[in-house]
């Protein structure tokens, strides 16, 4: 017996040690790559001038409808992407509009994000030189607006999307905790619990990835994540977030908060229509008791301030919409949902990452683990449909290199990942 154990220590010290030497490597590329941080940092206007001509397009979508003449669509858009929040589903629905209509993307190099979690630069947008303008901007990056709006025409629409704390937590301490080195050592099965019952013991603000652990809205909009909810600071950076943003979107609730863009961005309901991607396998989740979730809610408790604050302004632009006209919108983006489910999807709904057939529609999966569902195509599609399934199918990894993205070092990273960890 004690032969055993001793193989199975050697074993995890071997896989610890391959781990530290691999990560040591990639995290050496990462910064070989990185662009320099003081690159481009110039005295830049606030502003470009880019204006483009909005291409009318004819797509075959099940019960087309139409927006009204006087109502022009928003081509200029900054989607600030968050962690865990339903924004790989938001960033298809904006490449879908962007290809559809030659839109001019900022995209990342190398990878799939603009480096983070290092604060965000114009000089980590792909092939980017001094003035260059963009219609887009939607990659997950940590943000600042000051290097954004350099990329941007001044009437651009900014746009995020916000998730229930204690859900966003959870979901980020499952999906992220064997990145972080410190939750190795949480014992039992149910290490979340463990965690919340003693956060201090498992936390340190300056170890490794540590920011997936506490507020990590507040810290993917550039913010110190670290403050307590009832320091002043957390308030002041609220307000001025509020200037900033033209619309926050919610997780809880995705479809009135499609419905609300669509009317922000004056576009059809043909542009937002849309498959759920990068979900989780519900036996994957996590159910907090009461006390657990009062814990969450105060060691997350700048997120929740920041959370209540737009929850408050999207119910007052939902009011402002109308309630019976919402609920009519919601119900039309669910019939046409179903449709296009109907027309796009093998057997009705997602399944497990094994079972994916095709390579293309296969989602990034977290370290160690296939808890992220994605679909099969229909193998007899319409023709006039098969484009138009296959975009709305495809995740983010796929679908950048669609757009042209060289992602070598996430793959590189994938394969690590997968080797190292996937028994």
């Amino acid at each position: 017996m004690s032969g055993i154990k001793g193989n199975k220590c050697t074993f995890v010290k071997r896989r610890l040690i391959l781990w530290v030497l691999l990560t040591n490597i990639i995290l050496v590329l990462y910064c070989l790559t990185n662009p320099s941080q003081g690159k481009n940092r110039g005295t830049q206007a606030g502003t470009c001038p880019l204006s483009v001509q909005f291409v009318k397009t004819n797509v075959s979508m099940p019960s087309q409808s139409t927006k009204p003449e006087e109502c022009s669509p928003k081509l200029n858009i900054m989607f600030m992407k968050t962690h865990k929040t339903a924004s790989s589903t938001i960033l298809n629905i904006l490449f879908r509009f962007g290809e559809k209509h030659k839109l001019k993307f900022a995209l990342p190099d190398g990878r799939n994000d603009f480096f983070y979690p290092s604060p965000f630069l114009c000089s980590q947008v792909k092939d980017y030189k001094l003035g260059d303008c963009f219609n887009i901007v939607c990659n997950h990056m940590r943000f600042d607006h000051h290097e954004v709006a350099k990329l941007l025409p001044p009437d651009a629409v900014y746009i995020t999307i916000l998730r229930d704390p204690v859900a966003l937590f959870e979901s980020s301490f499952h999906y992220y905790h064997k990145a972080v080195p410190l939750t190795w050592r949480i014992n039992g099965e149910n290490k979340l619990a463990e965690f919340l019952n003693n956060p201090q013991s498992f936390y340190s603000p300056t170890s490794f990835n540590s920011f997936y652990l506490k507020n990590m809205l507040f810290f993917d909009f550039g913010l110190d994540n670290n403050l307590e909810a009832n320091d002043p600071r957390v308030m002041r950076d609220i307000q001025n977030l509020s200037k900033h943003f033209d619309l926050v979107l919610f997780a809880e609730y995705f479809e009135e908060s499609l419905v609300l863009l669509k009317d922000k961005l004056c576009w059809t309901m043909e542009d937002i229509l849309y498959f759920k991607l990068n979900a989780r396998r519900s036996s994957s989740l996590s159910h907090l008791t009461p006390e657990l979730r009062a814990k969450a809610l105060q060691w997350n408790g700048a997120d929740w301030r920041l959370y209540q604050h737009f929850n408050a302004s999207f119910w007052a632009r939902v009011e402002a919409y109308g309630s019976d006209r919402m609920k009519r919108e919601v119900n039309e983006l669910r019939r046409r949902n179903s449709e296009m489910k109907d027309i796009c999807i093998k057997d009705g709904g997602a399944v497990e990452a094994q079972k994916i057939q095709d390579r293309r529609f296969q989602p990034w999966q977290p370290v160690g683990e296939s808890s992220i569902l994605g679909y099969n195509i229909k193998k007899h599609i319409d023709p006039k449909f098969r484009t138009i399934c296959e975009k709305m199918l495809t995740p983010e990894i796929q679908y950048l290199s669609d757009l042209g993205v060289n992602l070598w070092l996430t793959r590189l990273w994938g394969w690590f990942k997968d080797a190292v960890f996937t028994v």
